[in-house]
């Protein structure tokens, strides 16, 4: 299990050794990182899940044997300890979706920066998931496509189903809260969040820290969507 007193385990999941080289190199270069093992398919990847306990497999999708989705999801099944973090050049909403419904912790696009990168794994290795902000806007405007066709289509089956997802915010989260859930759900950044409140960042991560605690979700786009579920926000 992850300690954030040791190095965070990863293990690189890439059938390119160029781009797993240069992974490597941007992990090394921190001194909380321990590059325990690569893998150049899937199969090697679950295998080393099991044998090497990482705390975080960095996981292309494009592989052979396995694919990154097919492995994520055999990982998380037998070793649901194993974080898994996807890094795909795919920004397509099925790749996206796939990896997610596999038991992914998180999707990131391999143009991403090193620093965010880097973040990202720090992040997923301590229980909080990480979606790139232009896969997170994909996500949202899924939601919002998939609201609109199910709009006449009754969602809950009982009453008592029904007024647990349109209480009241007001029963669950301040004004505050509220405030920052509705730009979230406008896809701003915590640090534009911020300036628009005139509160500092590190505030604002501890709302959104709040905010996933009260609604029992893993990460910013659950937030959303289970708000605009309830009536909340709107997408």
């Amino acid at each position: 299990m992850f300690s954030p007193h040791s190095p965070i385990k990863v293990v690189l999941a890439d059938d390119h050794t160029l781009f797993r080289q240069g992974l490597r190199r941007i992990f090394e270069l921190e001194d909380d990182f321990k590059i325990i093992g690569e893998a150049t398919d899937g199969e090697q990847a679950i295998k080393m899940a099991g044998a090497l306990s990482p705390d975080v497999i960095l996981m292309d999708i494009n592989m052979p044997e396995k694919s990154g989705v097919e492995a994520t999801k055999l990982v998380k099944e037998t070793h649901p300890g194993v974080k898994v973090l996807i890094l795909s050049i795919h920004d397509d909403e099925a790749y996206i979706f796939e990896s997610i419904r596999a038991g992914a912790n998180g999707y990131l696009l391999k143009d991403v920066e090193s620093e965010v990168l880097v973040q990202a794994v720090r992040q997923v290795a301590g229980g909080t998931a990480f979606i790139h902000p232009q896969v997170t806007t994909k996500l949202l405007d899924e939601f919002k496509r998939l609201s609109h066709k199910m709009v006449d289509r009754p969602i809950f089956h009982d009453e008592t189903a029904a007024a647990v997802e349109q209480d009241s915010w007001q029963d669950l989260l301040t004004q505050r809260e509220m405030e920052i859930l509705r730009l979230m759900a406008e896809g701003k950044s915590n640090r534009t969040i911020g300036e628009t409140l005139f509160i500092s960042e590190k505030t604002v991560k501890n709302h959104v820290s709040s905010i996933l605690g009260k609604l029992g979700v893993d990460d910013r786009t659950q937030a959303v969507i289970t708000a605009a579920r309830r009536g909340w926000v709107r997408l």
